[in-house]
């Protein structure tokens, strides 16, 4: 953690009262920006908060799986707390989302995830990640759009889970939705970290002083 960040919770100060989205405003309980280390080297998005998540107001918490999430960066070293932690004690991983508000019936579509954009990408630049986990085959398709030279239709979350794909500045290591995972996919996610990612040396050369 940044010996200067005084808070895990939305640590860069975001719009907590957004109203850019009108659909989602009258539904939502909280706006969930991200929560993590603002050092981190690891960036996990999702596509939106879960009902949990919301509740809580920290992304990938509670059911639906972000206790699941929870419990892989755990076995990881990265979460310090129990998996079911409302506000999890986390060192060197972020976790944010395309989107920052949760509609109770549908997924967001395009205007909304558009107008988020400028959230995440300000995350992204501040916190200046080494690995960034897509979660769900629209990050991955979001993010591919941004950050490499494959057409995002040419990406396949069942085909690209816990696999590394090389980006523009950094790595994205895809994982599938925490829901849709099987025990032995979980595994393979943390198993590929730890002896692909971890035991090696990610960073990329960007002038980043190594922490």
């Amino acid at each position: 953690m940044d010996a200067n960040q005084q808070k895990f919770r939305n640590p860069f100060g975001m719009d907590e009262a957004c109203e850019n989205c009108p659909d989602l405003c009258g539904s939502r309980e909280h706006v969930v920006h991200g929560y993590g280390d603002v050092g981190a080297e690891f960036l996990v998005v999702g596509t939106r908060p879960t009902a949990a998540a919301e509740a809580n107001g920290v992304p990938f918490t509670g059911a639906d799986g972000g206790e699941v999430v929870q419990s892989i960066f755990a076995d990881l070293g990265f979460v310090r707390s129990p998996s079911d932690a409302t506000e999890p004690d986390v060192q060197n991983v972020f976790f944010t989302s395309l989107t920052r508000c949760r509609h109770p019936d549908r997924e967001p579509n395009d205007r909304e995830v558009d107008t988020c954009e400028p959230f995440l990408n300000a995350e992204i630049r501040m916190i200046n990640p080494q690995i960034i986990v897509p979660v769900g085959e629209r990050p991955l398709r979001e993010l591919a759009v941004e950050y490499t030279t494959r057409r995002p239709d040419s990406f396949d979350i069942e085909a690209e889970h816990a696999t590394t794909i090389r980006g523009r500045g950094f790595e994205l290591v895809p994982m599938k939705e925490p829901t849709e995972m099987s025990d032995d996919e979980a595994d393979a996610f943390t198993t590929h970290l730890r002896q692909n990612v971890l035991s090696r040396d990610y960073r990329q050369t960007k002038g980043r002083q190594s922490r």
